[in-house]
């Protein structure tokens, strides 16, 4: 755990929507934390610090509930669909060694084969990782792949400790030759064409 996942959270008592608009008015967020068969708690969360925090995938956030620890992982926010304002945060209550299912973003690296592209099939992939070592995200090289080649969620390398939950067929990038260059020669074809037309047209209107 880093400083910056420490978070301190205020116990709050009061609810509905009215309470919550001045609580973020106030630059907080209203929040729920659950899990482990406990209570829900609802806390209000210092609004800039969190916001900056999940802004990566599956954060893990260190609570101080008013001198009480407690790690929770976040596992819902949601947002106003025009403003973007973080209306509500959902934590999931988690304990050190403890395993999670979580969904993972895969990020791709490098470049294939001169003149093919990369299709990525799948953005994440859904692992099993311990609650204090869950990973930003999955990379996967493309780095000098060729037109056919493929990457399945088997392929990819998983940080030590985690395990595939995703079916391991799933495909997650493939490399092709794009299409447009076919594209791009009848077009072409057919420009040459016209422009042979229209000198046609202009020869035969200069004779009359």
């Amino acid at each position: 755990m880093s400083e910056d996942t420490k978070v301190h959270a205020e116990l709050r008592e009061s609810f509905g929507k009215g309470f919550a608009r001045r609580l973020r008015a106030a630059g907080k967020i209203p929040a729920v934390i659950y899990g482990h068969g406990t209570e829900p708690v609802h806390v209000a969360l210092p609004g800039h610090q969190v916001g900056l925090i999940i802004r990566r995938a599956n954060a893990l956030l260190e609570l101080d509930i008013e001198g009480t620890p407690q790690l929770a992982l976040v596992k819902d926010v949601q947002k106003d669909p025009v403003h973007q304002i973080i209306e509500h945060i959902d934590l999931l209550v988690v304990k050190k060694g403890e395993k999670v299912t979580i969904d993972v973003p895969v990020i791709v690296t490098g470049e294939s084969a001169p003149g093919t592209i990369v299709n990525q099939d799948a953005n994440t992939l859904s692992i099993e990782a311990e609650a204090t070592h869950i990973p930003q995200n999955l990379e996967v090289s493309v780095e000098g792949l060729e037109d056919g080649a493929h990457i399945t969620a088997a392929d990819v390398t998983l940080p030590k400790g985690s395990t595939l939950l995703a079916d391991p067929e799933v495909l997650v990038v493939a490399i092709s030759v794009p299409a447009e260059q076919d594209l791009g020669e009848d077009a072409a074809a057919e420009s040459t064409e016209g422009a042979a037309e229209g000198e046609a047209a202009a020869e035969e209107a200069a004779a009359e």
